[in-house]
């Protein structure tokens, strides 16, 4: 399988990322913070610079991730005003720079999280955040055409505090919008620990079917009723027993996706490389 990382886990320094990479034989670079800039925010000369850096590595793009749509609020967000246009114009810098990059991909996010999206014998009437999640569909829809129209892949990942936050409201959200040949699920099954999302084999089975286009591998502990999250070494967590499992069943799919490693913990020193050379091991020898 294509193992790579985001690389400001391990430095917002590219080149010195990218020679951390060459250290441990990691090919594929996500690219989400460069220097003081988030990707979309670089000007030309930066970009230049960028892709110079990734050539003389010899090194491939695997995702341009910038947090698109992230925190959009779902009650009083509409298309074409001028958070979402904010948004979409991100979006389509980010597009230029995968094609620039030779980057298939292009990570979105969607809106802030309404905890509950449907009921039933009930709590349909009392419960339900009504409307939320029609509203987010033609707050994504002008992201999907742009992407089909410029010949990217658009992946939504799974994340904490958005409404997409497990394979399954992948899933959904692909299906709602028919763009299943656009659209894909980017997977980080820590994350989904939030939401109680069993990442294996429960979000995997969810996503067979050609709903998978990328990963985020890192362990945590997810503590919902202290509204707590703590980053763990790999195997500390409680994804511990279904790291494994998951490799498993990619390699048996053929899975030819990329993987990356998430480099967000530290030892408690706030130096997050100190923490990639601890872990990037564990991550190679269970997906490499």
């Amino acid at each position: 399988m294509k193992l790579g990382v985001i690389t400001d886990g391990i430095s917002r320094d590219l080149d010195h990322a990218l020679s951390v990479m060459d250290e441990f034989d990691l090919d594929y670079a996500e690219l989400q913070f460069i220097n003081d800039k988030e990707v979309g925010d670089m000007d030309r000369a930066e970009r230049t610079s960028a892709l110079e850096l990734i050539k003389r590595h010899e090194k491939k793009v695997s995702c341009i991730s910038r947090h698109l749509f992230a925190g959009m609020p779902m009650a009083t967000s509409k298309p074409g005003d001028e958070l979402h246009t904010k948004h979409m114009d991100a979006l389509k810098r980010c597009i230029d720079m995968a094609h620039e990059f030779d980057c298939p991909l292009v990570r979105i996010m969607t809106g802030k999280k309404e905890m509950i999206l449907w009921g039933l014998n009930g709590a349909e009437k009392w419960n339900v955040a009504h409307g939320a999640w029609d509203a987010q569909l033609p707050l994504i829809a002008p992201a999907v055409e742009l992407a089909k129209q410029e010949g990217i892949t658009l992946v939504v990942e799974t994340g904490n505090g958005t409404m997409v936050n497990s394979c399954y409201t992948g899933r959904k959200l692909i299906d709602d919008l028919n763009a299943k040949d656009t659209l894909k699920v980017l997977w980080d099954p820590a994350n989904n620990c939030w939401c109680g999302e069993t990442a294996y084999p429960d979000g995997y089975e969810e996503l067979r079917g050609g709903y998978l286009g990328h990963i985020h591998i890192k362990d945590v502990i997810a503590d919902a009723p202290r509204a707590t999250l703590e980053v763990r070494p790999m195997l500390g967590g409680q994804l511990a027993d279904q790291f494994q499992p998951m490799a498993d069943a990619l390699r048996a799919d053929a899975y030819d996706g990329t993987i990356s490693f998430e480099s967000v913990y530290h030892p408690g020193n706030g130096n997050y490389e100190e923490g990639f050379r601890q872990n990037i091991g564990v991550f190679k020898q269970i997906f490499g």
